[in-house]
């Protein structure tokens, strides 16, 4: 990461906690109502019929009915498959389920999602190297424990200077596990952060990420917003490389 992102970043947090009041943003989108539909007709079975019986002839004896004919039974199929259990949540899920696209804004909510948290602090250079170790120290940590992440890795910055900046990494999970498992040394379980915010899509290089801060800050100034001192990136591709032009972040900005 280029200094740049550093300089935005930073003056974002130090100006969210000079300006206090809530913006409201527009409500969630309600669920769609339940289906009113009548559930399908259940189909009548045919009726059977039976073919008269045919004139007795009295100077005949009758003919002894034939017998029945019973079908064995079924044998149950050997080496049957098990039915296979329910699919795990997919980790390519989003907080946001519908993508954004490079250079807009979206009002959004964020869900409080359970998440497996590792607190850290790195240098602005060593930004996407550091985060990406602490997402495979996280995953490597669920594993031993028997849990599968849910959805994408996430960072959020709770404090910055010159020369590096504080962050929480989180890999969300699909349910709070109970009891909870013992996991690595500062590994913890909590919450993604949730409520009203404004989404600014960033797509291209890591690098290059302090133009969609700049937006972000535009943004905010011309409609003056006022966010809370955190935010947070979500990464919808593999933090590879800070050059690697094929990251996909979602960057998140609560208001208050």
């Amino acid at each position: 990461m280029i200094r740049p992102h550093a300089v935005w970043l930073a003056a974002l947090l130090v100006a969210t906690g000079l300006v206090t009041g809530p913006l409201p943003l527009a409500a969630q989108q309600p669920a769609p109502p339940p289906s009113t539909a009548p559930s399908p007709a259940q189909t009548s079975p045919l009726p059977t019929t039976t073919a008269p019986n045919p004139p007795q002839d009295p100077s005949r004896s009758a003919a002894p009915a034939p017998e029945q004919a019973v079908s064995p039974p079924v044998p149950a199929q050997a080496g049957a498959a098990p039915t296979a259990p329910p699919p795990a949540a997919s980790r390519d899920k989003t907080l946001v389920e519908t993508p954004g696209e490079a250079g807009d804004v979206d009002a959004v909510s964020l869900p409080a999602k359970p998440a497996a948290i590792l607190a850290g602090k790195a240098k602005w250079e060593e930004a996407a190297a550091t985060l990406r170790g602490a997402f495979a120290r996280i995953e490597a940590d669920l594993a031993k424990a028997g849990l599968r992440p849910a959805g994408r890795p996430i960072a959020v910055f709770t404090g910055t200077d010159d020369d590096g900046f504080q962050y929480e990494a989180m890999i969300p999970l699909a349910a709070m596990p109970d009891p909870k498992p013992a996991l690595g040394e500062a590994l913890r379980l909590g919450t993604t952060p949730s409520g009203k915010a404004l989404r600014f899509p960033h797509k291209g290089s890591y690098e290059g990420i302090d133009g969609t801060y700049e937006t972000l800050t535009a943004y905010l100034d011309a409609k003056d917003i006022v966010v809370q001192d955190r935010f947070i990136e979500e990464y919808v591709t593999d933090l590879k490389d800070g050059a690697d032009e094929q990251v996909d972040v979602n960057i998140y900005a609560l208001v208050k």
